[in-house]
């Protein structure tokens, strides 16, 4: 089961008022367990590797502290490109590589941006909008949150 299929699943739980749910193969032991206010999940792999425990995203993150700091800019246009996980977050796909992208750089829909690693799977987060990059909201190797704004774009450029 990959990351996304194990969101989606935490989502559809979240949303449909199940307490608790277990789902077991022969690769996979999965118990999602929604409490009050907090969800955990716990993966744990049947072969001889260490299991892998994830935080599920909060019932409703905080909103990011960054802002654009523009005083002369109208930001209200800017785009955002959100995380779609929790995880870490990771400008380059390897230490010795340059950034997916840079401030000023024009990118279309569908290209990768950066990339995400939750659960030791790295996940190359792609544009969902085309435009010029505005602003990175996030530092490199930085922990980011379900639907946290990682990128300033705009459309218009």
């Amino acid at each position: 089961m990959k990351a996304k299929e194990i969101q989606e699943l935490i989502d559809f739980i979240s949303n449909s008022g199940l307490a608790e749910v277990k789902i077991e193969t022969d690769e996979l032991k999965l118990s999602i367990k929604k409490n009050s206010e907090v969800q955990t999940v716990k993966a744990v792999e049947a072969a001889p590797v260490a299991p892998s425990v994830a935080p599920a995203p909060a019932a409703a993150p905080a909103p990011a502290a960054e802002t654009p700091a523009a005083p002369t800019a109208d930001t209200s246009s800017y785009v955002e490109i959100k995380s779609p996980m929790i995880g870490t977050f990771y400008t380059t796909p390897n230490p010795d590589s340059d950034a997916f992208v840079h401030v000023g750089d024009t990118i279309k829909s569908g290209q990768t941006v950066c990339i995400i690693e939750a659960m030791k799977l790295f996940n190359e987060i792609e544009s969902e909008v085309s435009g010029k990059i505005v602003k990175i909201l996030v530092e490199n190797a930085s922990p980011v949150e379900y639907d946290q704004p990682l990128f300033l774009v705009d459309p218009a450029g």
